[in-house]
């Protein structure tokens, strides 16, 4: 008979009857472990240990004092992943998670790195004679301590070819250029910063015939360094399993290896070198709008009548990486991690980008080092990560996620991440739905560091008239390996919209100390919001999971994809499964207000307790699909993944938006079948999250939506 069922079911459904029944197994292993009642004297002793929150926040004196020194000593240098000069702040960061007394462990990886060897850049007569040498120097790197500006993994070539400018090289302004009678083919395309991932400007200018890119840094004197690759994080040569010493790796002739790397050279260069090349352009005048912050007067957009002589040669290696890991075992559930995470390589000094939330998770290290020599122990597993190599495109985490996926998909309650903890003013947030609630209820506990008197949560709501929590559809941070290819629940966190010294020299403690946070109070509540989600989640019987919420945002992404498209089949369809998504919430709901009636130590209690929060677990998972989207296999999560197009609308849905960014040259009818096809995937994991809420899987008949779909 069980085989039977198992028969009728749906492939995805038997993996999550499979996961469960293990998930179950385990969980009754470990309840038959687990502690009983404390005795009367211990309780009494451990007063205090009961409010870990308050104890938490007791331990903020003077502590951004002591974030202020590690930043300080994390800055001393440059510390760019794979150089000898990334060693020191991999030493700081681990001495500093042993004095807090955590039990500390490392991973090594072997990725392929990409630096800088020769480059050269010159502008040319029309008859080919020199004109000037340009320089690809950064004006704002006086000493010349830093690795000088280049894109990682560009390939080596050169061109010598007409210039055009093609503003911040986004899809509407090749448009532009276009009703100017304006190409780009075989030319070198000049952008300025701003135009969204710079890896997607560089093969949006190959798509339309460009030979070479040069991107312009701000007129402050820096020059944005970064990656180019495409196709999602993660080392390139290994994608899917992690880059161990001996592993497999694919050939650089490989298609999927071949995808991950643009077709054409590109180069970051100063906003001096760009306004050069600029100035010599003839062709029709420049649109008024695309000369705002551009410091050029005059000049066209070309094309010519002057050349870019222009050169690059990369230099590949294999390095090894090490990320690094503070570990504190739960008490009673040692197998579920709450995980806490930041990068620590960085392209220059790195006091915003990323060592502002190193320092940050360096003080929660201290903080829950002193918590532990009082007596407290959390109910489950805190893992810190400093990861490696994330400016590489997310390695160090993505290799540590694909290499302990299985354990992950099984144990991962939530991953925290701060990257930038602070670049200005302003507190921003992004997260998976089911954590929008824990995440402003802890705002409300933490003093806000500009004004005197107020919580963060009331200015946080004053900033833009109402609460707003971005959906991590990016791929700019270590949350994607977690969130896009696990499944995990993840969060993200930061002080200020964005940092003009982005990537560049200016990124110092001097910078930080005099303009970005002089007295550290916002590093403090990065902190303080920080390690109270990891405490909440750590140490709550049942998990703060609110999948109503999911269920609201899900109604407002169906609203937005109704207003642009004209599905509504699709809409009514994604509709009744959110409805019924919402109903296994609801449920969940009551549940949890049963379980918080009962006993905190009956034995049966904390089995039903368990086995929910198992359930809250798996529910995210729900939303992978097995084979990846088309054509992009390892990203997984069919709500939040990346869409294909960065400029894309749809910040949701992604394997919809890739069917209608896709379907541009198809007929009405293929487009509405490739569309269809992506918002079924869709419905069906949400269906299968709805039968993961309500722990179901063989007794529940299936719904009938064939009305709602009928024409």
């Amino acid at each position: 008979m069980p085989h039977s069922v198992l028969a009728r079911l749906p492939h995805g459904s038997i993996r999550l009857v499979v996961a469960f029944g293990l998930l179950l197994l385990v969980s009754l292993l470990v309840l038959h472990r687990r502690p009983g009642r404390p005795h009367a004297a211990a309780a009494a002793a451990g007063g205090r240990l009961s409010d870990p929150a308050g104890l938490f926040l007791s331990l903020s004196p003077g502590a951004n004092a002591s974030i202020a020194a590690d930043l300080r000593a994390l800055t001393a240098g440059p510390h760019l992943a794979g150089t000898r000069a990334s060693a020191g702040a991999a030493a700081h960061v681990l001495a500093r998670l042993r004095a807090a007394g955590l039990r500390t462990l490392t991973r090594e990886y072997e990725p392929l790195l990409s630096y800088p060897g020769h480059a050269s850049l010159a502008l040319l007569r029309p008859d080919g004679s020199l004109l000037a040498r340009l320089s690809l120097e950064e004006p704002a790197d006086v000493g010349r301590r830093v690795v000088r500006p280049y894109h990682a993994y560009a390939p080596s070539g050169g061109a010598v070819a007409e210039a055009v400018f093609v503003n911040l090289g986004r899809e509407e302004d090749y448009a532009a250029l276009e009703r100017l009678g304006v190409g780009v083919r075989g030319r070198v395309a000049v952008a300025r910063r701003g135009g969204g991932y710079r890896g997607g400007v560089v093969a949006r200018a190959a798509e339309k015939g460009a030979v070479a890119v040069l991107i312009a840094g701000n007129a402050d004197g820096g020059v944005e360094r970064g990656v180019v690759l495409l196709g999602g994080p993660g080392d390139p040569l290994t994608p899917g399993w992690a880059a161990t010493s001996g592993a497999e790796r694919l050939g650089f002739d490989d298609k999927a290896v071949k995808r991950r790397f643009p077709s054409i050279p590109s180069m970051p260069v100063s906003a001096k070198t760009a306004a050069a090349i600029i100035r010599s352009l003839g062709g029709p005048a420049m649109p008024a709008e695309w000369k705002d912050g551009l410091g050029v007067d005059v000049g066209g957009v070309g094309p010519g009548p002057t050349l870019v002589n222009f050169t690059y040669q990369e230099d590949r290696k294999f390095y090894k990486i090490r990320d690094i890991f503070g570990i504190i075992k739960g008490q009673e559930e040692p197998d579920r991690y709450v995980i806490l995470g930041n990068h620590r390589d960085a392209w220059t000094y790195g006091a915003v980008d990323p060592n502002s939330g190193t320092a940050a998770l360096l003080d929660i290290a201290r903080r829950l080092g002193t918590m532990l020599q009082s007596g407290w122990k959390p109910r489950r597993s805190i893992i810190l990560c400093s990861w490696d190599a994330e400016e590489f495109g997310m390695i160090g985490s993505t290799e540590w996620v694909e290499e302990n996926l299985e354990d992950l998909h099984s144990k991962a309650v939530a991953y925290l991440n701060v990257d930038c903890a602070v670049q200005g003013v302003g507190f921003f947030a992004g997260s998976t739905p089911q954590l929008d609630k824990l995440l402003v209820d802890i705002t409300r506990q933490v003093k806000d560091p500009d004004v005197t008197g107020k919580m963060v949560h009331d200015t946080w709501n004053e900033m833009s008239g109402s609460i707003k929590i971005e959906r991590l559809a990016r791929t700019d941070s270590d949350f994607a390996p977690f969130l896009h290819h696990a499944g995990i629940p993840s969060v993200d966190l930061y002080y200020g919209e964005e940092f003009p010294g982005y990537h560049t020299a200016l990124d110092t403690y001097n910078w930080m100390e005099k303009h970005g946070d002089p007295l550290f109070l916002r590093h403090l509540a990065i902190t303080e919001i920080w390690g109270l989600l990891a405490l909440r989640l750590a140490n709550d019987p049942v998990l703060p999971f609110d999948y109503q919420a999911y269920t609201s945002d899900l109604q407002e992404h169906i609203k937005t994809f109704s207003a642009l498209t004209d599905n509504g089949h699709a809409v009514n369809l994604m509709n009744g499964f959110v409805n019924d998504l919402s109903g296994a919430a609801m449920e969940v709901v009551k549940e949890m207000k049963k379980l918080q009636q009962l006993d905190l130590y009956d034995d049966h209690a904390r089995m039903r307790r368990r086995l929910l929060n198992d359930r809250l677990l798996l529910a995210e998972r729900s939303f992978l699909q097995p084979e990846g989207l088309q054509g992009r296999g390892w990203f997984k999560h069919l709500l939040y993944s990346p869409p294909e197009d960065y400029e894309s609308k749809f910040s949701f849905f992604p394997g919809i938006a890739d069917a209608i960014s896709r379907s541009a040259n198809l007929s009405d009818k293929e487009r509405e079948v490739a569309v269809q096809h992506e918002v079924w995937k869709v419905c069906r994991a949400i269906q299968r999250a709805a039968s993961v809420l309500r722990g179901e899987f063989s007794e529940r008949k299936p719904i009938n939506f064939s009305s709602l779909v009928a024409p």
